[in-house]
């Protein structure tokens, strides 16, 4: 299986273009809501598969971080509210698969914060999580942003986007403070405005233009 993820590292335009794979929900311990936003990443896919040329599968799996079939997807997508718990073999298991080449979005949903940054420190106990600048990559694909839109406001915080960089490749980001899943969730769900909608979407956009191209 970590073969099979080399393949996405070395030819990603290939595999980013014929949409020759899937994306997954990361499913983790600790009592926190993983399955939180169920319809953000289907809507996310379709905004790409319409606005990217892409054409991945809306089939989206929920994965345990534990577990080897993770490294069937290029790209892992975790959020929640609340507690999450790695493992010692957890945290490895998810290590192995960012060094391989994967990629991992994490979006605090509000809540995760206190908790997401303990358990990454289990995974690269020698790296920390740097502020990305507005002028980052991942901020200046097909849509142009100088740092990650607000989406929903909880305690007048400015939103921020974390990275875990090894030998100079961003492997996991973290958005904080800005609700991107959120956004890309069904519009009844939270009622969100058309333009914060395509704030939300465009923005993920890029996170995923940025994983598969970068």
């Amino acid at each position: 299986m970590k073969n099979l993820l080399l393949l996405f590292v070395l030819i990603p335009t290939y595999f980013f273009s014929q949409g020759t794979y899937q994306l997954a929900v990361l499913k983790y311990n600790g009592g926190g809501d993983y399955y939180a936003n169920p319809t953000a990443l289907p809507n996310l896919i379709t905004f790409c598969n319409q606005n990217l040329g892409t054409n991945i599968s809306k089939d989206v799996p929920y994965v345990e971080v534990g577990s080897k079939d993770i490294f069937l997807y290029p790209m892992l997508h975790m959020t929640g509210h609340g507690n999450v718990v790695f493992s010692k073999v957890e945290a490895e298991n998810l290590r192995n698969y960012l060094l391989a080449g994967g990629f991992l979005h994490i979006d605090d949903n509000y809540g995760m914060d206190e908790f997401i940054r303990v358990e990454l420190k289990k995974v690269f106990p020698n790296s920390k999580l740097v502020e990305l600048p507005g002028e980052h990559p991942v901020f200046n694909q097909k849509f142009k942003f100088n740092g990650l839109p607000k989406i929903h406001e909880h305690d007048n915080k400015r939103p921020q986007a974390f990275g875990i960089i090894e030998k100079g490749r961003l492997l996991c980001l973290y958005t904080y403070e800005t609700d991107l899943s959120d956004g890309w969730e069904d519009p009844q769900v939270h009622n969100d405005t058309p333009e914060k909608r395509k704030q939300a979407l465009q923005m993920g956009a890029n996170i995923l233009m940025y994983a598969f191209m970068k």
